[in-house]
């Protein structure tokens, strides 16, 4: 990568979140020795969308000039190799020059604007030859299909669909994702983002290269949406980070593991909050302390009771205290 490059991208104003998106990882592709040329499988991989929005967008940077296209093959197999991007602070840039149209079809500007200036021609023999007025695409002798004759400067020959002339549109099945998900949720503010900035001993004012643009933003925004971390605890891990590690980190990725960990243990307090407490063991059965009472109260009931149960030793001892009386134990069997 550039860092020269990044830079410049992250300059740019005007553009859409995912147009930048683009135009950043082309930059972070390019190598000041050879240049940039991602494939485009790469690059829609690094951005995150499909191949035919990625051409979209590609098409809106190369339109206001800020990278030119070079097609490429290999001079022995004649494949096609991946695309040269020539970006716009390469030395001895020039932006593809775009060719102006009249007001109602496509092709040169010094075509004829109109039947009367056409030198004197046959207008009727001028209508087999002139673009279409309702379409302007190449020569409609022949043309049946919705498809050009020949390529129109506006729609230039591509591998892949062009998404805005696709005609067949399926019903949707989910509701439509603005700016690619993610750039439709709230952002990461500057004051979230300097508090950050100052929880891990980082000068706003001389910021590694890791830390510049909205990259590393983007980053710390993945961290509240998909890890569930606020951003309250998104500084405080930081600040618990910062203790173990004296030097600052040099990019936004090495706290990755600290805020999965802090997303971990927020995890693990709010099951722990959610399960119900322990109920306290149900009183045990109080020993038996006084056994002549005890059996004293079992004869003069009309409960079971056992003719062995009770020893001569217990009722003489019930006798003399006077628990039971002899006619009792007689009729309970006691001898």
């Amino acid at each position: 990568m550039s860092h020269e490059a990044t830079n410049w991208a992250i300059k740019q104003r005007g553009l859409k979140p995912t147009t930048k998106i683009v135009l950043w990882h082309l930059c972070d592709r390019f190598n000041p020795d050879y240049g940039c040329f991602p494939s485009q499988d790469r690059l829609a991989h690094d951005c995150e969308i499909s191949r035919s929005t990625l051409n979209d967008h590609l098409g809106q940077l190369e339109t206001v000039g800020l990278l030119r296209r070079v097609p490429r093959l290999d001079p022995v197999t004649k494949r096609q190799l991946p695309t040269r991007y020539i970006l716009g602070f390469e030395p001895g840039f020039t932006p593809v020059a775009v060719v102006p149209r009249p007001e109602i079809g496509h092709g040169d500007d010094g075509a004829v604007e109109s039947l009367d200036d056409a030198d004197g021609c046959d207008v009727d023999g001028m209508a087999d030859v002139l673009p279409c007025p309702d379409f302007g695409h190449g020569d409609d002798a022949g043309a049946v299909s919705d498809f050009p004759a020949e390529p129109c400067p506006e729609n230039p020959e591509s591998r892949v669909r062009n998404s805005d002339t696709n005609l067949v549109r399926e019903p949707l099945s989910k509701p439509v994702k603005e700016e690619e998900g993610a750039q439709a949720r709230a952002a990461i503010s500057e004051e979230v983002f300097g508090d950050l900035l100052d929880a891990l001993g980082l000068d706003p004012a001389a910021l590694p290269g890791w830390w510049q643009g909205w990259p590393p933003r983007q980053h710390v925004q993945r961290w509240r949406d998909e890890l569930g971390l606020t951003e309250a605890e998104i500084i405080a891990a930081a600040e618990a980070s910062r203790e173990e590690h004296p030097e600052p980190p040099d990019g936004p990725k090495a706290l990755d593991r600290a805020m999965q960990r802090a997303a971990q243990r927020k995890v693990e307090d709010a099951g722990r909050k959610r399960r119900k407490p322990k109920a306290a063991p149900a009183p045990g059965a109080k020993p038996i302390t006084d056994l002549p009472a005890f059996y004293a109260d079992l004869v003069n009931s009309d409960r079971y009771l056992p003719v062995s149960a009770i020893s001569n030793a217990m009722r003489d001892a019930m006798l003399a205290r006077g628990l039971v009386t002899a006619e009792r134990l007689r009729e309970r069997g006691v001898r």
